[in-house]
């Protein structure tokens, strides 16, 4: 399905964009894994669900511009100019109510969930309009929407980056790049454990289908839309909730 393409994806190193990287691999996709240290076990993961040889790391911290630079740069080498898929699954949360929010702790969270993931794909993008083609997945969450108590900072920069999206999309059709959202529901990752009991209790129970996504639920939309088995749709935020209502 992904043959011949090679897929950036950022927070490679676990959870949901650890299954993103293995999938895209296991389905032919040369997979250059982003995270902020390699890590070789983790490359080795990802490689053993496609072809050795197809996965290479990237260093990269979103919260240093210098290394979204340096991380630019190494891509552009080793794609040769050319990427099709560009997955932006990185982020970090971090909990508080409104009132007590530090606004430096806000600015970090901004700085790895909005501003970070836009000059990296600022960058990247311009290798995909050369070519004319591409397709742009940036992970949000339906925290974006969803206004709990405490998820003021990981809320709203999920909400500037899928607003973002929709302006991506616009601009960048014209030249071939597809860029949609997929906004995860309660999913299993280390994120998951964090959560306090009741409330990630409470959003389960609040779905259709009653129960959390796994990693893979998302991996596979993400599939999906890297394929172009999607090559129609752009623009769009892709709920993978159960059926949150």
């Amino acid at each position: 399905m992904l043959k011949n393409k090679i897929a950036v994806v950022t927070g490679a190193n676990r959870g949901i964009g650890l299954t993103i990287a293995q999938t895209l691999a296991a389905h032919g996709a040369q997979v250059l894994a982003c995270m902020r240290t390699v890590d070789e076990v983790v490359l080795q993961s990802i490689a053993s669900a496609g072809q050795p040889g197809l996965v290479k790391g990237v260093a990269l911290d979103l919260e240093q511009e210098a290394s979204i630079k340096a991380a630019i740069k190494e891509i552009a080498t080793l794609s040769g100019n050319k990427i099709d898929v560009l997955v932006n699954n990185a982020g970090t949360a971090s909990g508080g109510l409104f009132q007590m929010m530090p606004v430096a702790e806000l600015r970090r969270v901004f700085d790895v969930n909005f501003f970070g993931q836009i000059q990296l794909t600022q960058g990247l993008s311009r290798l995909m309009t050369r070519h004319r083609s591409g397709s742009i997945i940036n992970i949000a969450s339906t925290a974006a929407e969803i206004a709990d108590p405490g998820t003021l900072a990981y809320g709203a920069s999920k909400a500037a980056f899928a607003r973002a999206s929709c302006s991506m999309a616009t601009e960048l059709g014209a030249a071939g790049v597809r860029v949609n959202t997929i906004a995860p529901g309660v999913t299993r990752t280390d994120m998951f454990d964090q959560m306090a009991p009741d409330a990630r209790e409470r959003l389960i129970a609040s779905s259709a289908l009653k129960r959390a996504a796994e990693p893979q639920d998302i991996a596979n939309v993400a599939l999906f839309l890297a394929s172009e088995l999607s090559a129609f749709v752009t623009g769009q935020v892709l709920r993978v909730d159960g059926g949150m209502v």
